[in-house]
């Protein structure tokens, strides 16, 4: 005699239902997804890790996210903005929640020295043979939205409504959520509730969360096109020299930054390349400054473009160019990201249930120092849908220590040194991203 037994004998049937369909422990769910990882998601990560491809190049990639979705029973579509795909699974009445995994990859030449690193090569968007790399943990990404998928596909019984998957091609050229939503995502698969998604971060211990009200700044992309007049290099005053002008600008840029923004409030104006010349002796009549401008508000954006502008041209001025030969300041619009800003009930809500979970300590709190952007808002704004996007730990703690003893610096990401721990990775993302779906869509 089991359990059931016991339970059918001496309590009504209505308590015994409500009681046997209760959703499974904390434990339950970490076994589980332990368990899955061991038995397909750590063999499906290396895949990926070993298969990367570039924006809008994600064929085989779309295709292995597909063929593991509709194998679970997912109503799946493909070729949606470019290369992505939508994976639904319809569960009764309730709230339509999507989660979002990007899928590409970047052209860095791995040299992690892992295992399994990636040799992979493609052609890029230039026809130049390159060396691809899940430099970002996008590999996890898809590997924990294929568990995730698989979990919540098995437990329909503790939710209802519809869930979406989205796998998202190019994201780090800052194209893939905009192209989806030129295709009419929503009006083609519904709008949703809510929307989530989550990033692996490196400068964060395995087995810690981030969950925060500002995950990622803003991003502009910025051109200075500057004109001077060329001349022999040992005789700079018959021209103007665009490349000391261009370092001028530099320079000044610096002081948009420290002297527009208000002192509390975060901004980056980075020139990333300077390009100008072709030989030791010839002053150039042209150069170029290719910049990144971060922000973490829409006012904040303004001041920052605005400053830009005023100091490339009135650098032209100091410089005593003509009017009609100011430099050109062009902001590429399509290349713009706005900050991604979590709801804020949401947040609270998602933060509470990871507590009960994980345990208060699982959250890692320290300042975010950089500012890095996401393309995640182009899903959840205009219309607006509540969201959160959260981060899950890289890194085992230990290589922290050894990096702050003078050992080796953990690699960041972009970087061809970049590793993940990938098991703690996707399964700390597979269970925070069921946990967070169950509650949102439970019953």
């Amino acid at each position: 005699m089991g359990d059931e037994f016991v339970l059918r004998r001496f309590v009504s049937p209505l308590v015994l239902g409500c009681l046997l369909a209760l959703p499974a422990t904390a434990s339950d769910l970490k076994e589980r997804v332990q368990n899955l990882y061991d038995e397909q998601l750590g063999s499906l990560f290396v895949w990926f890790h070993q298969h990367p491809e570039l924006s809008m190049m994600e064929h085989q990639t779309a295709q292995r996210l597909a063929d593991e979705l509709a194998e679970l029973g997912y109503e799946v579509h493909t070729g949606v903005g470019g290369t992505g795909l939508v994976a639904l699974l319809r569960n009764g009445e309730g709230p339509l929640a999507m989660f979002r995994a990007d899928m590409d990859g970047l052209p860095v030449e791995e040299k992690s020295g892992l295992s399994y690193a990636s040799k992979a090569k493609q052609k890029d968007w230039d026809g130049n043979d390159v060396s691809v790399m899940h430099a970002c943990g996008h590999d996890v990404h898809i590997t924990s939205l294929v568990g995730t998928a698989r979990i919540m596909a098995e437990r329909r019984d503790e939710w209802s409504g519809t869930l979406m998957l989205v796998g998202q091609p190019a994201e780090e050229r800052v194209g893939g959520a905009a192209a989806m939503r030129a295709d009419n995502i929503w009006e083609r698969f519904g709008t949703p509730d809510y929307a989530m998604a989550f990033h692996v971060a490196s400068a964060v211990p395995t087995g810690k969360l981030v969950a925060t009200q500002a995950p990622y700044s803003g991003a502009d992309t910025v051109d200075i096109y500057i004109k001077g007049i060329g001349a022999h290099g040992a005789s700079p005053h018959r021209g103007v020299d665009p490349v000391v002008l261009g370092s001028q600008i530099v320079l000044a840029l610096q002081t948009v930054v420290t002297r527009d923004l208000a002192p509390r409030r975060p901004g980056v104006i980075t020139v990333g390349a300077f390009h100008a010349g072709t030989k030791h002796n010839i002053i150039s009549d042209a150069a170029r400054l290719q910049l990144t401008v971060r922000n973490e508000s829409n006012a904040d954006r303004q001041v920052l473009l605005d400053g830009i502008k005023r100091v490339a041209e009135n650098m032209g001025r100091v410089a005593g160019l003509p009017e009609d030969m100011l430099p050109e300041v062009v902001v590429h619009e399509n290349e713009g990201v706005p900050p991604t800003l979590n709801d804020p009930a949401m947040l609270q809500r998602m933060r509470g249930v990871w507590a009960d979970q994980f345990g208060d300590s699982v959250f890692f709190e320290e300042e975010r120092l950089g500012m890095g952007a996401e393309d995640f808002p182009f899903f959840t704004v205009n219309p607006s849908i509540k969201s959160v996007y959260f981060a899950v730990g890289g890194t085992p703690p230990e290589d922290f220590e050894r990096e702050a003893q003078g050992g080796a610096p953990v690699p960041s990401h972009h970087s061809p040194l970049f590793k993940i721990s990938p098991e703690p990775a996707v399964t700390l993302g597979v269970e925070a991203s069921v946990t967070a779906l169950m509650d949102l869509m439970g019953r």
